[in-house]
This record gives structure tokens, sequence and C-alpha cells, in this order.
């Protein structure tokens, strides 16, 4: 079963994804827009654009003619908290970091 926070950090896997999330950060954009500072076709920035607003990272509203692309930062609230929770980890502490999920995950 998928939560919302597996479909949030799925679609923040991706460094295209990541890239038009901070690109959207400026101000609403048209989805010509997004795609033109990438070397891949339009249906494929489409194809990314549908997976971050199935996972409620943004919206999209069609104005007259032109479909526009808003960013929803709430969506990315659960997933910072979730996040948050690991606080009580040092940043270079990578290894106790690893011990933790292999204890969560019950991995050996």
């Amino acid at each position: 079963m998928t939560t919302p926070l597996d479909i949030v950090f799925a679609a923040l896997a991706d460094p295209t994804r990541r890239r038009i999330l901070s690109m959207l950060l400026e101000d609403d954009m048209a989805v010509t827009d997004v795609a033109e500072p990438f070397e891949v076709s339009l249906a494929a920035i489409s194809k990314h654009l549908m997976i971050l607003a199935n996972a409620g990272l943004i919206s999209q509203e069609k104005r007259g003619r032109v479909k526009w692309c808003k960013l929803e930062p709430d969506a990315l609230r659960e997933a910072s908290i979730w996040m948050q929770s690991f606080g009580q980890f040092e940043a270079v502490n990578l290894e106790a970091f690893e011990r933790f999920l292999e204890a969560e995950l019950g991995e050996d």
C-alpha cells in the first residue's frame, strides 16, 4: 500500500522534478516556460508535472489556452515533519542513522 508520504518522496527522487519545484518557488509558470530550460520534450516535462501534481506538490490551472503550474508548499509538510524526526542524529553520524534504519526495518 502506497502512502501519500511515499508518493511525495518518489516525486522528489528525480532531479528534474526537484529543479521544477525550485523554479516554481519564484512564481507560477506556464507549462511551456517550465519546459524551456530542459533539453527534453514538452511531453516528458508534462509527465514530470503530472507526477508532481499527483503527489500534491503542484497544482495546475488552465487560464485561457495556457496551462499554469503553481507550487503547493503545504504538500511538503508531512515529509518535513518525518525528516525532522531524525534530528536526533548529527548530520555527520551516518553510521548511527544506518543502525537506526536497520533496527526499524528489521534488516541485518
